[in-house]
């Protein structure tokens, strides 16, 4: 199984739409439908039965908490079927791209709707080649909920409770230097367990889940490292994307 944290030899954003062109390289790629995935009572895994033609896809859409294990296999009848999982309002950067035909498993670091986007590879789009296949979508985990805003006051008009700016390189092929970058964190617990979400302007945000201080996942596909220089945290990811984030940021007081 591979998880978010182990690294996936591929770019840190990877564009979905790419992968699905059709026979005519300058027609659009048709929309993904969406089908939202219920589990029954008591359940934490649902499978589904599906089936693609040529440069079609479809997400299903599962919801999920900071802190719980995501699970994904996927078997399908044509080999050139793949998944990419889109963290919460991506429409097309993955946290994770399907290279392998092997199944996913991570720790998600935000809340919301998941995406599990079932597709065909280039060869097989352009063939208008048909794929059924088989998806097992399991949450697991307890999931760690935002403190009340009894506990810890919200800024108004966010969700978050604090926002602050803090020193990234969050476009790591271009300016190296490094900036600015506007964040605001969903604290979870009086500890450290936190989820900070840091803009990336166009590219959208970086969601890093904290647990008691530490960055434990992340929406990158890139696996993350971390280090530590006085009362700040510094994650990179092997694009060279990096984010120092303030201990006091994460804990408040």
């Amino acid at each position: 199984m591979k998880s978010s944290l182990s690294g996936v030899a591929l770019a840190a954003a990877i564009l979905v739409a790419p992968a699905l062109g059709g026979a005519n390289a300058s027609a659009q790629p048709t929309p993904p439908r969406q089908e939202h995935v219920a589990f029954a009572a008591g359940a934490s895994a649902a499978t589904v039965k599906g089936q693609l033609k040529g440069d079609e896809s479809i997400d299903y859409l599962v919801r999920a908490s900071a802190g719980q294990t995501i699970a994904v296999t996927l078997t399908p009848s044509n080999r050139s079927t793949y998944f990419n999982v889109l963290p919460p309002g991506s429409a097309d950067v993955a946290m994770f791209a399907d290279q392998s035909g092997e199944p996913y498993k991570g720790m998600l670091p935000a809340d919301g709707d998941y995406k599990v986007r079932v597709y065909q590879m280039r060869n097989a789009a352009r063939r208008n080649a048909v794929s059924t296949f088989t998806l097992t979508i399991g949450v697991t985990g307890k999931p760690l909920a935002p403190l009340p805003a009894k506990q810890d006051a919200i800024v108004g008009g966010t969700h978050y409770h604090a926002t602050a700016q803090v020193t990234c390189l969050p476009m790591p092929y271009g300016d190296k230097t490094p900036r600015k970058c506007d964040a605001g964190v969903v604290r979870r617990g009086t500890d450290g367990t936190a989820t900070v979400e840091i803009s990336l302007g166009t590219a959208g945000k970086r969601r890093i889940l904290f647990v008691a201080g530490k960055p434990v996942a992340a929406d990158a596909m890139d696996k993350m490292t971390v280090t530590r220089q006085g009362d700040e945290t510094t994650v990179t990811f092997e694009s060279g994307e990096y984010h120092t984030i303030p201990d006091a940021f994460v804990i408040g007081g």
